[in-house]
């Protein structure tokens, strides 16, 4: 067992762990944080997205040990103080960029990720940045829509039927 310990949503937090556990793993089961989300174990999905000191990684390829004394963001650290939604999950919300919520945390988190590198992505740029995420539910377009909204762009028209 090793002991880890890192700043996870502005607040430290320690455990022990085996040289093996995730850090998707030690959020979820050792910290409570169950909004990481693991859908493949293999990179594949993009639920498990989290910040690492400011970069989004796949927390299900990362060891625990890998994170210790970095500051670690997760879904849950998006709210605002007030416990609110942060503006991107708002736009969420608002344009419908979800539907099931598995996938939702890891692309919020990917979506903080491509604002905070670009404010003003154009409509392609948020579809190439998303590939990393697997989304069964929604076809991407109000994901998208949700994004470009996020960062007070104009959004792209609903698709007519």
């Amino acid at each position: 067992m090793t002991s880890v310990s890192m700043t996870v949503n502005g607040k430290p937090v320690s455990g022990d762990v085996e040289g093996r556990t995730l850090l998707s793993s030690f959020l979820r089961d050792g910290q409570g944080l169950t909004g990481t989300h693991v859908g493949c174990d293999t990179s594949q999905c993009g639920a498990c997205v989290v910040h690492v000191n400011g970069q989004a990684v796949k927390s299900c390829t990362m060891f625990a040990a890998e994170a210790a004394g970095a500051e670690v963001t997760t879904i849950e650290g998006m709210a605002n103080a007030d416990g609110s939604l942060g503006t991107i999950q708002q736009a969420f919300q608002d344009y419908h960029g979800l539907q099931c919520g598995f996938c939702t945390p890891g692309m919020v988190m990917s979506a903080a990720a491509l604002l905070a590198e670009n404010p003003s992505p154009s409509e392609a740029e948020v579809r190439h940045y998303l590939e990393g995420n697997i989304c069964r539910c929604t076809g991407y377009h109000n994901i998208v829509r949700a994004i470009m909204a996020a960062s007070g762009q104009e959004v792209p028209a609903v698709a007519a039927e």
